[in-house]
């Protein structure tokens, strides 16, 4: 039998293992048959009534918000034959894209926009267009008092609504609380009291707008890679929006769509989240009682790993990004009394850039006029991305309270603080040195160069 050449460690091609996992709608058996997905439904005994429009290799897409999760899905929707209109309201951005240019670094971005472009298959406008599917992949972020900023996904969904027809697709990425893809549904529905909207738990009516959640699973530097090769946990306000989802998919992602309710998938996404956090807290907090015991926390958890069953993650500055360092708040605010260890997770992180800040200073202070060196600004190691970065968050306080910083960062062009050409030199010329992050260059620094300066390694580089 000749070997599918699709298939990887097992698991099916993308043409596609698409499957079931939805537990419990009352119209869970009207999932209809998926054209080239391979995968176990529980089917119909009866066809659903059909769509006004089956999607086709080229079905229209707009895709909402050109930044690191929508640029790079429109440029792969573009490139697999798709007709993709990309929507952002910065008109710096729009221009860089219908350049076949990105407006931040990521791996073979650029090529893939250029042919993505000169094809005419992708174009960037600050409007959207009507599509057969349209993608909202905008920012979440934090607002006061850790609540989520929904506005964005808000925006869009106003923005959409009058371009919609029946049978249209509308696929929120953005990381969102538990609800909120029904709330998007419920706006849409607002606005356009003319179109069908899904309802969860009732069958989806003949011409329905179909809403879906589809959360990013990736990591910046191997975006176009994860986003091809990762399950994609697909969640639908009906079965029938799961389905109707996952035909955007096709023929893009490699590994398996995996079909659930909307709910499910978003807060299978905020977990994903909260169980690195709180793995993370584990080890600042570690770190923070090692340094009460007066021992070395890399050693005590090199120690501890040696045992078979047990890896905990090394502690570092704090816990940066768009993710990890937001999305479990989205959980204690959709359930303040029971998420109370991801709560406690969030806060230790939160409060460890403070520590190491102190640390800084502390050492700082037998010098009279101290400068101080900080190695690495990004959020997490040989990257570029600075979004919500502990290590900037140090450098910025210390500036602020009238220190001597440079900092040294490999990766970044440009900061909001002194960036030093010449790391050697910028340690040389140092009274404190504090390591932030381990970017690769840092690991074949000569330990030399830290003798007789007052260390502070927040991520254990010169440990062992």
């Amino acid at each position: 039998m000749r070997r599918d050449p699709g298939r990887r460690r097992g698991r099916p091609s993308s043409l596609l293992a698409a499957r079931w996992e939805g537990p419990g709608w009352g119209d869970r058996d009207t999932l209809p048959t998926l054209p080239r997905m391979r995968g176990t439904f529980r089917r119909p005994a009866a066809a659903p009534s059909a769509r006004s429009r089956r999607p086709e290799q080229g079905a229209t897409v707009c895709v909402h918000g050109l930044g690191y999760i929508g640029l790079p899905t429109a440029a792969l929707l573009a490139d697999a034959g798709r007709q993709v209109a990309g929507c952002d309201i910065q008109p710096a951005v729009v221009a860089l894209v219908n350049a076949g240019r990105a407006p931040f670094a990521e791996r073979d971005l650029d090529a893939l926009l250029a042919r993505a472009a000169s094809s005419g298959h992708l174009r960037a406008a600050t409007t959207p267009s009507p599509a057969d599917f349209h993608v909202i992949a905008v920012p979440t972020p934090l607002r006061e008092r850790q609540r989520p900023d929904l506005s964005a996904v808000q925006a869009a969904a106003d923005a959409l609504a009058p371009l919609l027809r029946p049978g249209d697709t509308v696929v929120l990425e953005s990381t969102v609380p538990v609800g909120a893809t029904e709330a998007l549904a419920a706006r849409i529905a607002t606005a356009r009291p003319d179109l069908a909207l899904p309802r969860r738990g009732a069958p989806a009516p003949p011409g329905c707008v179909h809403v879906a959640h589809c959360p990013e699973r990736v990591l910046p530097g191997r975006l176009l890679e994860e986003l091809r090769a990762n399950d994609r946990v697909i969640g639908g306000v009906t079965p029938a929006c799961a389905a109707r989802a996952a035909e955007l998919y096709a023929g893009v992602v490699q590994g398996a769509l995996v079909l659930t309710e909307a709910r499910m998938a978003e807060l299978v996404k905020l977990s994903e989240n909260a169980f690195r956090d709180v793995n993370i807290a584990f080890a600042n907090e570690l770190a923070l009682l090692c340094e009460g015991f007066g021992l070395d926390p890399f050693q005590a958890i090199a120690l501890a790993n040696r045992h078979p069953r047990v890896r905990i993650l090394q502690p570092g500055a704090g816990v940066g990004g768009h993710c990890i360092a937001v999305d479990p708040w989205f959980l204690v605010d959709g359930a303040p009394e029971q998420a109370r260890l991801v709560r406690t997770a969030r806060e230790v992180n939160d409060a460890t850039p403070r520590r190491i800040a102190a640390k800084l200073r502390a050492a700082a202070a037998g010098f009279a006029r101290p400068r101080i060196t900080l190695l690495g600004l990004a959020y997490k190691p040989d990257a570029e991305d600075l979004r919500e970065s502990p290590a900037l968050s140090i450098a910025l306080e210390l500036a602020t309270e009238g220190y001597a910083v440079t900092a040294c960062d490999p990766f970044l062009r440009a900061a909001p603080v002194a960036l030093a050409a010449d790391v050697v030199e910028a340690i040389r010329t140092a009274d404190v040195v504090g390591i932030l992050v381990a970017h690769t260059p840092f690991r074949a620094l000569d330990r030399a160069l830290f003798r007789g300066k007052a260390v502070v390694d927040a991520v254990g580089l010169l440990a062992g």
